[in-house]
Protein backbone atom coordinates (compact mmCIF):
# COMPACT_ATOMS: atom_id res chain seq x y z
CA UNK A 1 0.00 0.00 0.00
CA UNK A 2 1.57 3.26 -1.60
CA UNK A 3 1.75 6.14 1.84
CA UNK A 4 3.65 8.98 2.13
CA UNK A 5 6.31 11.80 0.49
CA UNK A 6 9.73 10.64 0.03
CA UNK A 7 11.70 13.44 -1.11
CA UNK A 8 15.48 11.60 -2.34
CA UNK A 9 18.82 14.29 -2.36
CA UNK A 10 21.59 13.19 -4.48
CA UNK A 11 24.09 14.69 -6.83
CA UNK A 12 24.15 11.76 -8.91
CA UNK A 13 21.04 11.80 -11.33
CA UNK A 14 21.39 7.84 -12.56
CA UNK A 15 21.04 7.34 -8.92
CA UNK A 16 18.04 9.36 -8.79
CA UNK A 17 16.37 7.88 -11.75
CA UNK A 18 17.13 4.36 -10.08
CA UNK A 19 15.68 5.24 -6.94
CA UNK A 20 12.68 7.30 -8.13
CA UNK A 21 11.96 3.38 -10.67
CA UNK A 22 12.21 1.94 -7.12
CA UNK A 23 10.08 3.74 -4.78
CA UNK A 24 7.29 5.30 -7.27
CA UNK A 25 5.92 1.70 -6.19
CA UNK A 26 5.70 2.17 -2.54
CA UNK A 27 5.03 5.91 -1.89
CA UNK A 28 2.20 8.45 -2.99
CA UNK A 29 4.81 10.84 -4.51
CA UNK A 30 9.10 10.90 -4.83
CA UNK A 31 10.14 13.87 -5.51
CA UNK A 32 13.80 14.49 -6.23
CA UNK A 33 16.70 16.88 -6.08
CA UNK A 34 19.90 16.95 -7.46
CA UNK A 35 21.20 19.83 -4.92
CA UNK A 36 20.95 20.10 -1.07
CA UNK A 37 20.43 23.65 -1.41
CA UNK A 38 17.10 23.14 -3.02
CA UNK A 39 16.24 21.12 0.01
CA UNK A 40 14.54 24.22 2.15
CA UNK A 41 12.27 25.34 -0.23
CA UNK A 42 10.82 22.00 -0.97
CA UNK A 43 10.15 21.33 2.15
CA UNK A 44 7.98 24.91 2.80
CA UNK A 45 5.96 23.71 -0.54
CA UNK A 46 5.73 20.10 0.25
CA UNK A 47 4.51 18.06 3.32
CA UNK A 48 7.63 15.64 2.97
CA UNK A 49 7.93 12.39 5.20
CA UNK A 50 10.62 11.14 5.09
CA UNK A 51 14.19 12.08 3.54
CA UNK A 52 16.79 10.05 1.52
CA UNK A 53 19.93 12.20 2.12
CA UNK A 54 23.02 11.42 0.18
CA UNK A 55 26.08 12.29 2.64
CA UNK A 56 28.36 14.24 0.16
CA UNK A 57 27.69 16.31 -2.59
CA UNK A 58 30.99 18.27 -3.31
CA UNK A 59 33.81 16.45 -5.97
CA UNK A 60 36.38 14.77 -4.02
CA UNK A 61 35.06 15.23 -0.72
CA UNK A 62 33.78 12.15 1.36
CA UNK A 63 33.75 13.39 4.70
CA UNK A 64 30.02 12.94 5.00
CA UNK A 65 30.14 16.41 6.67
CA UNK A 66 27.71 18.38 4.06
CA UNK A 67 25.24 15.09 4.65
CA UNK A 68 25.19 16.12 8.77
CA UNK A 69 25.29 19.78 7.91
CA UNK A 70 21.90 19.16 5.81
CA UNK A 71 20.46 16.41 8.55
CA UNK A 72 21.05 19.95 10.95
CA UNK A 73 19.09 21.97 8.82
CA UNK A 74 16.25 19.45 7.82
CA UNK A 75 15.78 18.80 11.87
CA UNK A 76 15.66 22.27 12.30
CA UNK A 77 12.27 23.03 9.77
CA UNK A 78 10.61 19.48 10.74
CA UNK A 79 12.02 17.58 13.63
CA UNK A 80 9.49 15.42 12.92
CA UNK A 81 10.41 14.76 9.31
CA UNK A 82 12.87 10.83 9.23
CA UNK A 83 15.82 11.45 7.53
CA UNK A 84 17.64 8.42 6.03
CA UNK A 85 20.98 8.65 5.54
CA UNK A 86 22.59 7.42 1.93
CA UNK A 87 26.28 6.86 1.58
CA UNK A 88 28.93 4.77 -0.51
CA UNK A 89 31.52 4.90 2.35
CA UNK A 90 30.29 2.53 5.40
CA UNK A 91 31.87 4.02 8.49
CA UNK A 92 30.04 3.09 11.46
CA UNK A 93 30.89 5.88 13.28
CA UNK A 94 29.96 8.49 10.69
CA UNK A 95 26.75 6.60 10.91
CA UNK A 96 26.31 6.00 14.77
CA UNK A 97 27.08 10.10 14.82
CA UNK A 98 24.16 11.05 12.48
CA UNK A 99 22.13 8.76 13.91
CA UNK A 100 23.06 9.97 17.29
CA UNK A 101 21.99 13.56 15.18
CA UNK A 102 18.64 12.86 14.29
CA UNK A 103 18.67 10.70 11.50
CA UNK A 104 16.47 7.50 11.47
CA UNK A 105 18.86 5.18 10.01
CA UNK A 106 21.44 4.94 7.07
CA UNK A 107 21.86 3.11 3.96
CA UNK A 108 25.06 1.85 1.88
CA UNK A 109 25.92 2.45 -1.79
CA UNK A 110 25.18 -0.04 -3.40
CA UNK A 111 21.92 -0.66 -2.20
CA UNK A 112 19.73 -3.92 -1.91
CA UNK A 113 16.52 -2.58 -2.81
CA UNK A 114 14.93 -4.90 -0.52
CA UNK A 115 17.07 -3.37 2.15
CA UNK A 116 16.09 -0.02 1.05
CA UNK A 117 12.84 -0.29 0.58
CA UNK A 118 12.32 -1.87 4.04
CA UNK A 119 14.52 -0.06 5.96
CA UNK A 120 12.85 3.65 4.40
CA UNK A 121 8.97 1.76 4.76
CA UNK A 122 10.52 0.79 8.70
CA UNK A 123 11.75 4.39 8.99
CA UNK A 124 7.67 6.26 7.89
CA UNK A 125 6.04 3.94 9.71
CA UNK A 126 8.23 4.46 12.85
CA UNK A 127 7.79 8.12 12.58
CA UNK A 128 6.59 9.89 15.71
CA UNK A 129 3.78 7.51 16.69
CA UNK A 130 0.69 8.33 19.14
CA UNK A 131 1.20 7.07 22.94
CA UNK A 132 -1.65 4.70 22.02
CA UNK A 133 0.56 3.48 18.51
CA UNK A 134 3.27 2.54 20.76
CA UNK A 135 1.61 1.17 23.34
CA UNK A 136 -0.14 -1.14 20.73
CA UNK A 137 3.29 -2.13 19.15
CA UNK A 138 4.75 -2.45 22.48
CA UNK A 139 1.76 -5.27 23.35
CA UNK A 140 2.64 -6.86 20.00
CA UNK A 141 6.08 -7.38 20.41
CA UNK A 142 6.62 -7.45 23.93
CA UNK A 143 5.00 -11.10 24.49
CA UNK A 144 8.15 -12.55 22.90
CA UNK A 145 10.68 -9.69 24.18
CA UNK A 146 13.10 -9.24 20.97
CA UNK A 147 16.10 -7.76 21.32
CA UNK A 148 15.53 -3.96 22.11
CA UNK A 149 18.58 -2.02 20.42
CA UNK A 150 17.77 1.57 21.84
CA UNK A 151 19.88 4.77 21.00
CA UNK A 152 22.83 4.65 22.91
CA UNK A 153 26.23 5.01 21.20
CA UNK A 154 27.44 1.57 22.36
CA UNK A 155 24.11 0.17 20.91
CA UNK A 156 24.18 1.75 17.57
CA UNK A 157 27.68 0.73 17.20
CA UNK A 158 26.77 -2.76 18.18
CA UNK A 159 23.68 -2.78 15.76
CA UNK A 160 25.45 -1.86 12.68
CA UNK A 161 28.42 -4.65 13.41
CA UNK A 162 25.81 -7.30 14.17
CA UNK A 163 23.55 -6.76 11.01
CA UNK A 164 27.06 -7.08 8.97
CA UNK A 165 28.58 -10.17 10.71
CA UNK A 166 24.97 -11.83 10.87
CA UNK A 167 24.55 -13.21 7.53
CA UNK A 168 27.77 -14.44 7.72
CA UNK A 169 28.99 -17.67 9.37
CA UNK A 170 32.03 -16.51 11.83
CA UNK A 171 32.04 -17.52 14.78
CA UNK A 172 31.27 -15.03 17.47
CA UNK A 173 31.85 -14.40 21.39
CA UNK A 174 29.20 -12.47 23.41
CA UNK A 175 30.77 -10.86 26.14
CA UNK A 176 29.57 -8.62 29.03
CA UNK A 177 28.00 -9.09 32.50
CA UNK A 178 24.77 -11.14 33.95
CA UNK A 179 21.80 -9.90 32.94
CA UNK A 180 22.64 -7.31 29.57
CA UNK A 181 20.49 -9.82 27.45
CA UNK A 182 23.47 -12.03 26.01
CA UNK A 183 21.11 -14.64 25.03
CA UNK A 184 18.58 -12.67 23.40
CA UNK A 185 21.49 -11.38 21.20
CA UNK A 186 22.29 -14.61 20.25
CA UNK A 187 18.72 -15.12 18.88
CA UNK A 188 19.06 -11.73 16.73
CA UNK A 189 22.35 -12.84 15.23
CA UNK A 190 20.58 -16.30 14.40
CA UNK A 191 17.09 -14.69 13.34
CA UNK A 192 19.22 -12.30 11.11
CA UNK A 193 21.66 -14.76 9.24
CA UNK A 194 21.07 -17.25 6.46
CA UNK A 195 20.64 -20.19 8.77
CA UNK A 196 17.16 -18.57 10.30
CA UNK A 197 14.93 -21.27 8.71
CA UNK A 198 17.03 -24.20 11.30
CA UNK A 199 17.27 -24.22 14.76
CA UNK A 200 19.76 -22.51 17.09
CA UNK A 201 20.29 -24.76 19.96
CA UNK A 202 21.19 -23.23 23.45
CA UNK A 203 23.98 -25.19 26.01
CA UNK A 204 24.29 -24.06 29.47
CA UNK A 205 28.08 -25.08 30.02
CA UNK A 206 27.85 -24.07 33.45
CA UNK A 207 25.04 -26.74 34.47
CA UNK A 208 26.51 -29.98 32.29
CA UNK A 209 27.86 -32.26 34.46
CA UNK A 210 31.79 -33.18 33.54
CA UNK A 211 30.95 -36.99 33.20
CA UNK A 212 27.76 -35.72 30.88
CA UNK A 213 29.72 -33.43 28.65
CA UNK A 214 30.82 -36.21 25.71
CA UNK A 215 27.23 -37.37 25.64
CA UNK A 216 25.15 -34.00 25.89
CA UNK A 217 27.24 -32.32 23.18
CA UNK A 218 27.85 -35.27 20.89
CA UNK A 219 25.28 -37.86 21.60
CA UNK A 220 25.98 -41.68 22.52
CA UNK A 221 25.17 -44.67 20.92
CA UNK A 222 22.83 -47.82 22.41
CA UNK A 223 24.74 -49.52 24.90
CA UNK A 224 27.57 -46.96 25.57
CA UNK A 225 26.84 -47.01 29.00
CA UNK A 226 24.55 -47.78 31.76
CA UNK A 227 21.05 -46.40 30.99
CA UNK A 228 21.78 -46.12 27.20
CA UNK A 229 19.14 -47.81 25.98
CA UNK A 230 18.93 -46.16 22.43
CA UNK A 231 20.86 -44.15 20.23
CA UNK A 232 20.79 -40.51 21.07
CA UNK A 233 22.22 -37.48 18.93
CA UNK A 234 24.04 -34.43 20.79
CA UNK A 235 23.48 -30.81 20.93
CA UNK A 236 26.38 -30.50 17.63
CA UNK A 237 23.58 -33.07 15.70
CA UNK A 238 20.96 -31.02 16.51
CA UNK A 239 22.14 -27.61 15.56
CA UNK A 240 23.47 -29.12 12.21
CA UNK A 241 22.71 -26.54 9.33
CA UNK A 242 21.69 -24.13 12.13
CA UNK A 243 23.39 -22.22 15.37
CA UNK A 244 25.05 -23.47 18.28
CA UNK A 245 25.11 -21.34 21.20
CA UNK A 246 27.37 -21.98 23.85
CA UNK A 247 26.16 -19.88 26.87
CA UNK A 248 28.39 -19.47 29.64
CA UNK A 249 31.18 -21.13 28.07
CA UNK A 250 34.18 -19.76 30.42
CA UNK A 251 32.53 -21.94 32.93
CA UNK A 252 33.71 -25.09 30.54
CA UNK A 253 36.30 -26.93 32.76
CA UNK A 254 39.73 -26.95 31.32
CA UNK A 255 40.14 -30.91 30.74
CA UNK A 256 36.74 -30.52 28.76
CA UNK A 257 37.87 -27.98 26.26
CA UNK A 258 40.42 -30.33 24.21
CA UNK A 259 37.19 -32.01 23.56
CA UNK A 260 35.22 -29.22 22.48
CA UNK A 261 38.36 -27.72 20.87
CA UNK A 262 38.58 -30.82 18.27
CA UNK A 263 35.29 -30.77 17.31
CA UNK A 264 34.97 -27.46 16.55
CA UNK A 265 37.87 -27.88 14.36
CA UNK A 266 37.21 -31.12 12.61
CA UNK A 267 33.65 -30.08 11.98
CA UNK A 268 32.96 -33.30 13.05
CA UNK A 269 31.58 -35.50 16.19
CA UNK A 270 31.84 -38.83 17.32
CA UNK A 271 29.10 -40.07 19.72
CA UNK A 272 29.64 -41.52 22.88
CA UNK A 273 30.75 -45.64 22.42
CA UNK A 274 30.64 -45.02 18.62
CA UNK A 275 34.19 -44.43 16.16
CA UNK A 276 32.07 -43.23 13.37
CA UNK A 277 32.66 -39.17 12.73
CA UNK A 278 29.61 -37.01 11.86
CA UNK A 279 30.55 -34.02 9.95
CA UNK A 280 28.32 -31.10 11.58
CA UNK A 281 27.71 -27.74 9.84
CA UNK A 282 26.77 -25.30 12.80
CA UNK A 283 26.98 -21.46 13.42
CA UNK A 284 28.80 -21.21 16.55
CA UNK A 285 27.82 -18.37 18.86
CA UNK A 286 29.45 -18.42 23.07
CA UNK A 287 28.58 -16.67 25.82
CA UNK A 288 30.41 -15.42 28.92
CA UNK A 289 30.38 -12.73 31.37
CA UNK A 290 34.21 -13.64 32.43
CA UNK A 291 37.23 -12.47 31.12
CA UNK A 292 38.74 -15.00 28.86
CA UNK A 293 41.68 -13.37 28.07
CA UNK A 294 42.49 -12.95 31.86
CA UNK A 295 41.82 -16.52 32.25
CA UNK A 296 44.31 -17.59 29.31
CA UNK A 297 47.11 -15.77 31.44
CA UNK A 298 45.65 -17.93 34.38
CA UNK A 299 46.10 -21.44 32.66
CA UNK A 300 42.47 -21.43 33.14
CA UNK A 301 40.94 -21.71 29.66
CA UNK A 302 42.97 -22.26 26.37
CA UNK A 303 44.22 -19.99 24.33
CA UNK A 304 43.89 -22.14 20.91
CA UNK A 305 40.17 -22.31 21.89
CA UNK A 306 39.52 -18.82 23.06
CA UNK A 307 40.75 -18.09 19.28
CA UNK A 308 38.97 -20.44 17.53
CA UNK A 309 35.08 -19.08 19.30
CA UNK A 310 35.86 -15.29 18.81
CA UNK A 311 36.26 -14.56 15.52
CA UNK A 312 33.78 -11.77 16.24
CA UNK A 313 34.20 -10.44 19.83
CA UNK A 314 30.79 -7.76 20.88
CA UNK A 315 30.64 -6.56 24.15
CA UNK A 316 26.88 -6.27 25.44
CA UNK A 317 27.19 -2.50 28.10
CA UNK A 318 25.72 -2.71 31.28
CA UNK A 319 22.09 -1.07 31.27
CA UNK A 320 23.91 1.47 33.70
CA UNK A 321 26.49 2.94 30.55
CA UNK A 322 23.05 3.55 28.61
CA UNK A 323 20.62 5.29 31.03
CA UNK A 324 18.14 6.25 28.13
CA UNK A 325 17.43 2.99 27.36
CA UNK A 326 15.69 2.23 31.02
CA UNK A 327 12.54 3.82 30.72
CA UNK A 328 11.91 2.42 26.80
CA UNK A 329 12.79 -1.43 28.20
CA UNK A 330 10.66 -0.62 31.34
CA UNK A 331 7.62 0.06 29.21
CA UNK A 332 8.47 -3.01 27.05
CA UNK A 333 8.55 -5.56 29.95
CA UNK A 334 5.28 -3.38 31.44
CA UNK A 335 3.17 -4.10 28.09
CA UNK A 336 4.31 -7.52 28.23
CA UNK A 337 3.46 -8.72 31.82
CA UNK A 338 0.53 -6.45 31.47
CA UNK A 339 -0.75 -8.46 28.99
CA UNK A 340 0.84 -11.68 30.60
CA UNK A 341 -1.42 -10.89 33.92
CA UNK A 342 -4.61 -9.54 32.65
CA UNK A 343 -3.74 -6.17 34.28
CA UNK A 344 -4.82 -3.16 32.88
CA UNK A 345 -1.75 -1.32 33.99
CA UNK A 346 -0.22 0.84 30.88
CA UNK A 347 2.09 2.88 32.13
CA UNK A 348 4.93 4.73 34.37
CA UNK A 349 4.31 7.81 35.74
CA UNK A 350 6.74 10.57 35.69
CA UNK A 351 7.89 9.76 39.30
CA UNK A 352 8.01 6.18 38.27
CA UNK A 353 10.23 7.13 35.41
CA UNK A 354 12.72 9.16 37.65
CA UNK A 355 13.08 6.36 40.49
CA UNK A 356 13.84 3.86 37.58
CA UNK A 357 16.39 6.18 35.82
CA UNK A 358 18.31 6.81 38.95
CA UNK A 359 18.81 3.47 40.06
CA UNK A 360 22.17 2.00 38.62
CA UNK A 361 20.88 -1.79 38.28
CA UNK A 362 23.89 -3.86 38.87
CA UNK A 363 21.12 -7.00 37.67
CA UNK A 364 20.84 -4.99 34.43
CA UNK A 365 18.29 -5.45 31.58
CA UNK A 366 17.13 -8.89 34.19
CA UNK A 367 17.12 -7.05 36.99
CA UNK A 368 14.67 -4.36 35.70
CA UNK A 369 12.56 -7.28 34.05
CA UNK A 370 11.91 -8.42 37.43
CA UNK A 371 11.46 -5.21 38.87
CA UNK A 372 8.79 -4.51 36.23
CA UNK A 373 7.28 -8.26 36.50
CA UNK A 374 6.61 -7.55 40.83
CA UNK A 375 5.50 -4.23 40.19
CA UNK A 376 2.72 -5.54 37.78
CA UNK A 377 1.44 -8.11 39.82
CA UNK A 378 1.00 -6.05 42.65
CA UNK A 379 -0.39 -2.66 41.19
CA UNK A 380 -3.87 -1.57 41.14
CA UNK A 381 -5.33 0.46 38.43
CA UNK A 382 -3.50 2.00 35.61
CA UNK A 383 -0.64 3.63 36.55
CA UNK A 384 2.83 2.59 38.26
CA UNK A 385 3.72 4.94 40.71
CA UNK A 386 7.02 5.66 41.75
CA UNK A 387 6.39 4.36 45.58
CA UNK A 388 5.69 0.85 43.72
CA UNK A 389 9.13 0.69 43.42
CA UNK A 390 11.17 -0.09 46.96
CA UNK A 391 14.71 -0.55 46.23
CA UNK A 392 16.09 -2.19 49.38
CA UNK A 393 19.79 -1.01 50.50
CA UNK A 394 22.25 -2.76 52.46
CA UNK A 395 23.76 -0.40 55.49
CA UNK A 396 26.48 1.18 54.92
CA UNK A 397 29.24 1.59 56.66
CA UNK A 398 28.90 4.89 58.85
CA UNK A 399 30.98 7.87 57.35
CA UNK A 400 33.48 8.92 60.12
CA UNK A 401 35.72 11.84 59.84
CA UNK A 402 39.03 10.72 57.31
CA UNK A 403 41.33 11.02 59.89
CA UNK A 404 39.43 9.11 62.46
CA UNK A 405 38.18 6.27 59.76
CA UNK A 406 39.26 2.97 61.81
CA UNK A 407 39.74 0.84 58.28
CA UNK A 408 41.06 1.15 54.57
CA UNK A 409 37.65 0.41 54.18
CA UNK A 410 35.71 3.00 55.82
CA UNK A 411 38.29 5.47 54.41
CA UNK A 412 37.45 4.53 50.89
CA UNK A 413 33.41 4.71 51.39
CA UNK A 414 34.13 8.07 52.75
CA UNK A 415 35.95 9.32 50.01
CA UNK A 416 33.96 7.85 47.29
CA UNK A 417 30.67 9.44 49.35
CA UNK A 418 32.62 12.75 49.14
CA UNK A 419 33.27 12.71 45.82
CA UNK A 420 29.83 11.61 44.67
CA UNK A 421 28.55 14.62 47.08
CA UNK A 422 30.62 16.85 45.63
CA UNK A 423 29.88 16.20 41.61
CA UNK A 424 26.25 15.52 42.22
CA UNK A 425 26.36 11.78 41.12
CA UNK A 426 28.16 12.83 38.35
CA UNK A 427 30.17 9.53 38.30
CA UNK A 428 33.00 10.31 35.54
CA UNK A 429 33.75 13.03 37.28
CA UNK A 430 33.65 11.07 40.31
CA UNK A 431 35.69 8.26 38.85
CA UNK A 432 38.37 11.17 37.40
CA UNK A 433 38.90 12.77 41.21
CA UNK A 434 39.43 9.32 42.22
CA UNK A 435 41.79 8.43 39.91
CA UNK A 436 40.20 5.12 39.59
CA UNK A 437 37.96 3.51 35.80
CA UNK A 438 34.34 4.10 35.77
CA UNK A 439 33.91 0.38 36.44
CA UNK A 440 36.01 0.40 39.07
CA UNK A 441 33.63 2.81 40.47
CA UNK A 442 30.88 1.15 39.89
CA UNK A 443 31.90 -2.36 41.45
CA UNK A 444 32.78 -0.06 44.93
CA UNK A 445 29.10 1.47 44.57
CA UNK A 446 27.81 -1.75 44.49
CA UNK A 447 29.47 -2.69 47.26
CA UNK A 448 29.05 0.33 49.86
CA UNK A 449 25.23 0.29 48.23
CA UNK A 450 25.80 3.92 47.66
Amino acid sequence: MKKGTILVVDDNKAILTAVRMLLETYFKKVITLTSPQLIQNTLREEKVDIVLLDMNFSAGINTGNEGLFWLSEIKKMDASIAVVLFTAYADINLAVRGMKEGAADFVVKPWDNTQLVGTLQKCISNNNPTHAEMLHVGTLHATSLHMYWGYSEPMLQLRTLIEKVARTDVNILITGENGTGKEVLAKEVHALSNRKKEPMIPVDMGAITETLFESELFGHIKGAFTDACTDRPGKFEAADRGTLFLDEIGNLPYHLQAKLLTALQSRSITRVGSNIPIPVNIRLISATNKKLHEMVDKALFREDLLYRINTIQVELPPLRERPEDIVPLAERFLAHYAEAYGKTTTRLSEAAKEKLKAQLWFGNIRELQHTIEKTVIISDGDTIEAEYFDFPRKKAPQPTPLNEAATLEEMEYKMIKSAMNKHGGNLSLVAEQLGISRQTLYNKIKRYEL
